[in-house]
C-alpha cells in the first residue's frame, strides 16, 4: 500500500479496498488496514526504540536481557533467557557476548547443572539500569501520554488480542 501523507506512513481505507479489489479478494478492507497500520506502527516504534536505547550504549535486545536478569534475581540460564525473551539461543549468546565484553554481565557455571552456565548481572550492569531508569521510564510515559488511563486499559486489552492473533502470520 502507498502512503496518504497524513503522517508519511499511513495507508488509507480506500487504498486497502483498492488492493483487495485488484487481487479479487473478499477480505475486510478495514481489518487489512488495521493490520497494515499496526505493522507500520510496530516498525516505527521499533526504530525509535533502537535510537532511545542507543543513548545508553544498548540495543533493545540488550536492554531486555539486562532487565530480565534484574527481574529474576540477577541470574538466569541462557536457554531460559531465550525462552522468556522469545528469541533463539544463538541470539541470546550474541547478546551475552557483547554484554560480557562491556562488563554488564558475567557468566559462571550453573549450580543446578554443572555442564551449563548462567548469566549474572554485574554491579556495572545493575548501575547502567539504575542510571538510565529516570529518563527511560519518563520517555515511556511520554510516549503514551496522549492516552487517558481508560484508553491505556482498553489499548492493553486490544494489544493482547492482536498479539494472540499474530499467530495467523506464521501458521502453516
Amino acid at each position: 500500500m502507498t502512503r496518504d501523507g497524513v503522517d508519511g506512513e499511513t495507508p488509507t481505507l480506500d487504498q486497502a479496498a483498492r488492493q483487495l479489489r485488484h487481487y479479487g479478494l473478499e477480505a475486510d478492507p478495514q481489518a487489512v488496514l488495521v493490520a497494515v497500520r499496526l505493522i507500520a506502527a510496530g516498525a516505527r516504534v521499533g526504530r525509535a526504540t533502537e535510537v532511545h536505547f542507543a543513548r545508553y550504549g544498548l540495543s533493545t535486545g540488550r536492554y531486555r536481557l539486562l532487565a530480565d536478569l534484574e527481574d529474576h534475581g540477577g541470574e538466569k540460564s541462557p536457554s531460559q533467557l531465550a525462552a522468556d525473551l522469545g528469541v533463539s539461543r544463538a541470539t541470546v549468546t550474541g547478546l551475552l557476548d557483547g554484554l560480557e565484553r562491556e562488563g554488564l554481565i558475567a557468566r559462571r557455571p550453573s549450580a543446578e547443572d554443572g555442564r551449563g552456565t548462567v548469566a549474572v548481572l554485574t554491579a556495572r550492569g545493575a548501575q547502567r539500569l539504575r542510571d538510565m531508569a529516570p529518563e527511560h521510564f519518563g520517555r515511556l510515559e511520554a510516549m503514551v501520554g496522549g492516552l487517558t488511563v481508560q484508553e491505556r486499559t482498553v489499548f492493553l486489552d486490544l494489544l493482547a488480542r492482536v498479539v494472540r492473533g499474530s499467530a495467523a502470520l506464521t501458521a502453516d
